[in-house]
């Protein structure tokens, strides 16, 4: 561990710290931000008794911090801020997130813990594949392996033959990058014959995107590594909320930076424990931008509140299903388009690229699927899959094409895996 004297701390103690941060998140936005104190209805550490007085607080969403661009909700003077990371949307309206110096490092404390959950040290060397900009990425892997003391590789996005010459050259020992990119390594050091076995690659770190157990399973069988799932998010802090530890049961919330609640998303009631449901956060010990019960829109469940097997008492969410706004609706099925990848991912003849394609025909939704194959397949494979969709989801695929590998556009950042165009 990291910071042992944390993470491994009583439920009893842990609340206690929860509760003692809480207070001064609120302190901080009644001295500095008058608007942001009648936001949330000018509740202030005074009101505060226990950690279920959370529920007084009414919840922040992405449309108010959009609203509030740029400072809007921020707690801390211009003069303070030392670094900012953007998150953008659908309505161009990006969200700000500043840092002050405490918050960068506490974000390198919590990236180091990640670090440390991953089995990495300060002997390591970390090839940092997350692009350094804006989004938040590079940024936090390079502040979290700086403070473990690791050797690191900051080479950023793309140039995947310098990324596979780099990992054999320097001897790197653990990769991060978003979820996606590994399969693209993955097709390229197949076809230049590259060998994972003879490297000294051991861990791979990976988020910003959501992927399944099966791609999970590809990835580490193709690298022969051990994969990792990171979290977090640029309005938190960026990545570095949670990962999972090596026993692959649940990810760790560092609790004593962020309150965790899971809530039903219709109605905003909490859920019990067990229970899938939207992912509220209030961050605990951030000066910028604190959040007080930000929706995160993150469909999850909390796994577990006691001690892991590796020591941490932090509680465990099961790994994210995917996001509210992700999910596609099509004949009247709400689905996830990570549910499609679980089932796709289970056959060998497919490769690591895919498309779903939702249009409107003669008035009705369609949809078509778009699934790169390795070598020669029988149509069989095609009936195959689509019966495996409609068992599992309720609906057939008007469309299901079986493409060479190779055929569908590689984006430079996330893969575009749904293209919506109703």
């Amino acid at each position: 561990m990291f910071q042992p004297e944390l993470e491994s701390l009583g439920r009893d103690e842990l609340m206690q710290l929860q509760l003692e941060r809480l207070c001064q998140t609120l302190d901080r936005i009644e001295k500095n931000n008058p608007f942001y104190f009648n936001k949330i209805k000018k509740i202030s550490s005074r009101d505060i008794k226990s950690l279920e007085d959370i529920k007084k607080f009414p919840f922040l969403t992405k449309d108010d911090l959009r609203d509030g661009y740029p400072y809007g909700f921020t707690c801390a003077d211009p003069s303070e801020f030392m670094r900012l990371h953007m998150s953008s949307g659908t309505t161009g309206i990006p969200i700000i997130n500043p840092s002050t110096r405490n918050d960068i490092r506490q974000w390198g404390n919590i990236m180091a813990r990640c670090y440390c959950a991953a089995g990495l040290t300060d002997q390591d060397v970390i090839q940092i594949t997350p692009s350094f900009g804006l989004f938040n990425g590079g940024f936090g892997f390079h502040y979290g392996a700086e403070t473990l003391g690791a050797m690191i590789i900051p080479i950023g996005a793309g140039r995947t033959l310098l990324q596979l010459k780099f990992i054999r050259d320097f001897n790197v020992t653990a990769i991060t990058a978003i979820a996606s990119y590994p399969l693209r390594i993955i097709e390229v050091a197949e076809k230049e014959g590259f060998d994972f076995k003879a490297t000294k690659l051991k861990v791979g770190i990976f988020g910003a995107e959501v992927w399944s157990d099966e791609v999970r399973r590809r990835i580490e069988a193709a690298m022969s590594i051990e994969t990792f799932d990171i979290i977090g998010m640029t309005e938190t802090g960026g990545v570095g909320l949670g990962i999972d530890c090596s026993y692959h049961n649940g990810i760790h919330v560092w609790e004593d930076d962020y309150l965790i609640e899971i809530i039903n998303p219709e109605t905003g009631e909490p859920v019990p424990d067990g229970h899938e449901g939207e992912m509220v956060i209030t961050t605990l010990n951030r000066e910028g931008l604190p959040l007080v019960r930000y929706r995160t829109r993150d469909i999850t469940a909390i796994l577990s509140r006691e001690r892991c097997a590796c020591g941490r008492t932090s509680l465990r969410i099961q790994r994210l299903k995917g996001r509210n706004d992700d999910m596609l609706k099509i004949k009247g099925v709400n689905f996830y388009p990570s549910q499609l990848e679980s089932i796709l991912m289970k056959h060998p003849q497919i490769a690591n690229h895919y498309q779903i394609v939702l249009e409107k025909s003669k008035g009705r939704d369609t949809i078509t699927l778009m699934i790169e194959t390795r070598g020669n397949v029988s149509q069989s494979l095609s009936e195959e899959i689509a019966m495996q969709i409609y068992d599992l989801l309720g609906f057939h695929v008007d469309k299901l094409d079986l493409l060479p590998e190779g055929t569908l556009p590689r984006a430079p950042g996330k893969a575009v895996r749904v293209v919506d165009k109703r």
